[in-house]
């Protein structure tokens, strides 16, 4: 369903002025990818039921997957029986569920994306130096809350430019900021130029939070919305990054853009004299998603997706080291039968 642009396809007089752009990188990041094969393997490992903490990762069908395996998404580890396996997902959590999951002798996994891990040991050094910290990102989402968690009375959510002037800190001197890993770039520059203009030695993390997946992605959807006539982000309603790129291709020059799950969100009247349509999805959306989308435009007309590469993702991340303790060891005891 892809056709990368050096080789151009061959297009009916029908097709010939509809094209169809496929942006790449999408998908899949690092981090997302580590969670979801965490599961996976402590599934395969353990057996059934392996219990995780809130969604793995923001993509109902990649929880719905992992439920018919065994899976058991819990709100909170009290509805995880003592003793059992849990795996904290890929957003993260605060040191007191830590101490809740020891408390009830829990044998926990944690899938935490290691650029969220990242952000919150820059927390705790800034809260360890006394700063007033300023956490740029959404209320409610989970990776807020596990950074916040790591020095609660040092961190103050800052959800927009609108925010800054209720900013209340105890030195003007002493103010750093942090970001949620899935924020808009752009939006996130203009508050952190907003915290700025009142706190003029505002302090910034020592490398940029919001994560190189998340930057790609918007990048790439720029890249591929300018002319578009139609944008279709494939990602769920709770993931940030993807309702994000909705946002980006609009504000890139997209005359429309639309999330789906999968195409069976697709509303044909969005393709009512439309000749370009762009094509995208969240990190944490497996590629088959994707390629439904892309059969959904071609049953309807469109030709093949031409692939506009924009970055290169080489990206891989160890999978957690309680996982690979017991993986090695169930090798080992396999070899030694």
């Amino acid at each position: 369903m892809t056709t990368d642009l050096g080789t151009p396809p061959v297009l009916s007089p029908e097709e010939a002025e509809r094209a169809v752009l496929l942006a790449a990188p999408r998908g899949y990041c690092a981090g997302v990818d580590r969670a979801v094969v965490t599961v996976e393997k402590a599934l395969d490992l353990y057996g059934a039921p392996v219990y995780v903490r809130k969604q793995i990762v923001h993509n109902k069908h990649v929880v719905s997957d992992l439920e018919s395996r065994g899976a058991i998404f819990v709100e909170e580890l009290d509805e995880v029986p003592a003793g059992a396996t849990v795996v904290f997902s890929a957003h993260g959590v605060s040191p007191e569920v830590h101490r809740q999951a020891q408390q009830r002798e829990l044998k926990t996994i944690d899938a935490t994306c290691p650029l969220v891990t990242k952000v919150h040991h820059e927390a705790k050094r800034f809260a360890g130096e006394d700063y007033d910290i300023l956490l740029i990102g959404h209320e409610g989402h989970e990776e807020v809350e596990g950074t916040a968690g790591e020095a609660p009375d040092h961190i103050q959510l800052v959800q927009g430019p609108e925010d800054v002037a209720g900013i209340v800190v105890r030195d003007p001197e002493k103010v750093a900021w942090l970001s949620q890993t899935t924020l808009s770039v752009d939006e996130t520059l203009e508050t952190v130029a907003a915290i700025r203009e009142r706190f003029p030695a505002l302090l910034d993390p020592p490398s940029d939070d919001i994560c190189y997946a998340t930057q790609n992605r918007q990048l790439a959807i720029k890249e591929i919305a300018r002319d578009a006539d139609l944008v279709i982000v494939v990602g769920s309603g709770n993931s940030s990054n993807s309702v994000r790129l909705v946002e980006v291709a609009l504000e890139a020059g997209a005359r429309s853009a639309h999330r789906v799950d999968d195409a069976t969100e697709i509303d044909e009247a969005w393709l009512e004299g439309v000749s370009t349509v762009s094509v995208t999805s969240g990190a944490s959306v497996p590629e088959e998603l994707v390629q439904g989308v892309l059969a959904f435009l071609a049953e309807r007309g469109y030709p093949d997706a031409q692939a506009v590469h924009s970055a290169e993702e080489s990206l891989i991340f160890a999978l957690p080291k309680e996982l690979r303790r017991d993986l090695k060891a169930a090798q080992q005891a396999a070899i030694s039968s």
